[in-house]
């Protein structure tokens, strides 16, 4: 299966290199049915080699000046429409402040930014290993506010401590300030040796598993729990992209199991938009066989894409947290569960709004339709929400999914939500 964006492809063909640089392209973009506001758009394009660069490009509409970024194509984009002999695939990202239901506008592009920022707030990584940490800082100066947070340690079992915090690679979030994590990280969160109490730490930050996994002769593996010798581990980066529009990595990461052997291989990939008023995460991954087939179930607690809130919200704060979905908002503490409630499935988004270290916050997830179903979706109070699926993996049927994470202070409503799926799943159309 491949995920596909609605937008169509656009070629750029120029006749010769000479001035290429100062050519431009003039793209019309069409709302569907819904209105959009600032809203992150991805136009992909072929280009000519000279202009296939990365980096910032400049975007104008009209007399509003708008800051585009060349990136490689993504895990959804990679099979839209493949750059015909003599031109590079890229994908040009930029955001639409507002776009009216129907509404076309035609926007102007240089490959360039021709009229630069003096000290743009920019996107890029840093850490001890590339590709760690992920902050949100002016070129520049030195002030930077993290925002997500790679946990790739290599796989150690020489003690169980070692073990239990390396067994499963994972993203952790940020809370707005980035002054601490939205998001669970397990034992990865104590100090050597410190002893606390935590709650399901198996749930951890941004993660993607399945605790019921069959393949082989008879042989089965929960990427989950871990708790027979499975594992996931780091293997190397495979892609980096820094900017003003967004900051995104790519890793190769192996799924292990009981006996130590790699029976899969995921390419997860982390994109996160620079944008007003919260911190928007998009979570793509293709998970291919690395032999012969392999069936991947679960249940809704410990299977799929998840989202796992941070330890003081199960330990203290539970009782705060409530559900809020596309029938309306539910009470504190309620929530439900497939298959106890057999019509939560299919959701195409779903919102959490818990309180930790006094503050309330609310995260959105957001599924895309063209993801496996059906979509079984589970709730706790302690600040675990996702969804799962089965599926049948083989060579010729690789598993990719999409998704996106929208966080924000305070509170949130329904019609706020259904804009960011709108926004997800229905992007301006572009020609």
């Amino acid at each position: 299966m491949r995920i596909q964006f609605l937008s169509l492809l656009t070629l750029w063909t120029l006749a010769g290199s000479v001035s290429a640089l100062e050519k431009s392209l003039s793209i019309t973009l069409t709302a569907g049915k819904h209105d959009l506001k600032d809203v992150p758009v991805c136009v992909p394009l072929s280009l000519p080699k000279e202009q296939a660069k990365h980096g910032d490009a400049e975007v104008s509409a009209g007399e509003a000046m708008l800051v585009g970024q060349l990136t490689p194509p993504s895990i959804t984009t990679e099979d839209v429409r493949p750059a015909k002999d003599g031109l590079v695939r890229r994908d040009l990202h930029f955001r639409v402040p507002a776009l009216m239901a129907g509404q076309s506008i035609t926007v102007t592009v240089k490959t360039r930014a021709l009229t630069p920022v003096p000290d743009p707030t920019v996107l890029k990584w840093l850490g001890e290993s590339r590709g760690t940490e992920l902050v949100l800082a002016a070129r520049t100066r030195d002030k930077r506010r993290p925002i997500l947070r790679y946990m790739n340690q290599a796989y150690d079992k020489s003690t169980p401590d070692r073990r239990d915090r390396t067994y499963k690679v994972f993203h952790h979030l940020y809370d707005l300030a980035g002054k601490g994590f939205v998001t669970n990280g397990g034992e990865n969160d104590l100090k050597s040796g410190e002893k606390k109490k935590l709650l399901y730490p198996h749930h951890r930050g941004l993660m993607f598993a399945f605790n019921r996994i069959s393949y082989g002769d008879k042989q089965q593996a929960d990427t989950w729990h871990c708790n027979k010798g499975e594992h996931q581990s780091h293997v190397r980066f495979l892609n980096e992209e820094a900017g003003q529009v967004l900051g995104r990595h790519r890793a190769l990461i192996d799924w292990h199991g009981r006996d130590d052997a790699v029976f899969a291989k995921e390419e997860r990939e982390l994109t996160v938009y620079n944008m007003a008023g919260g911190t928007l995460v998009e979570f793509a991954a293709r998970l291919r066989t690395a032999n012969g087939p392999i069936k991947l179930d679960g249940d809704p607690q410990h299977a799929g894409f998840q989202f796992r809130a941070a330890n003081e919200v199960a330990a203290t704060t539970a009782a705060q947290t409530y559900y809020l979905r596309p029938d309306g908002k539910d009470e504190p503490g309620k929530t439900r569960n497939w298959p106890e409630v057999k019509t939560h499935i299919n959701l195409p988004w779903n919102a959490m709004s818990f309180v930790l270290g006094g503050k309330r916050y609310t995260a959105v997830y957001l599924n895309h339709p063209r993801n496996p179903g059906e979509s079984r979706w589970s709730e706790r109070d302690y600040g675990r929400f996702g969804c799962y699926f089965a599926y049948e993996l083989t060579a010729e049927r690789p598993l990719v999914v999409n998704y996106r994470i929208w966080l924000q202070n305070g509170e949130m409503t329904g019609e706020q939500a259904t804009a960011l799926s709108n926004a997800f799943v229905a992007p301006p159309t572009s020609k």
